[in-house]
């Protein structure tokens, strides 16, 4: 299943490091996505494998990770992991999603 057939749009995902516990579950599942730092939290990278650490830094779901992502938010021990559409801040995975 893809973006489109869910109807999803673009997304974006960030990663609330406050509630992270560094299992480091999203970096196995997405690593293009995804990186433990020194600090042992995770945080999101950006499309050229840059580190994002300013609170709330957000990085475009790359289609073909969209499961892997997905998979990341669902399995987080800490919940920490927000997937939104692009368009309208709607989360569609994670601990706020509907």
């Amino acid at each position: 299943m893809t973006v489109q057939d869910e109807g999803l749009g673009d997304l974006e995902v960030w990663i609330d490091q406050d509630l992270c516990t560094g299992d480091g579950i999203c970096a196995q599942y997405a690593p293009e996505v995804f990186e433990l730092d020194v600090d042992g939290l995770a945080y999101v990278k950006s499309a050229d494998d840059e580190l994002l650490q300013d609170k709330g830094a957000t990085t475009p779901v790359p289609l073909p990770l969209l499961n892997d992502v997905r998979d990341s938010a669902k399995e987080c021990p800490g919940d920490c992991i927000h997937v939104r559409r692009v368009s309208d801040k709607v989360e569609v995975f994670g601990p706020d999603a509907e």
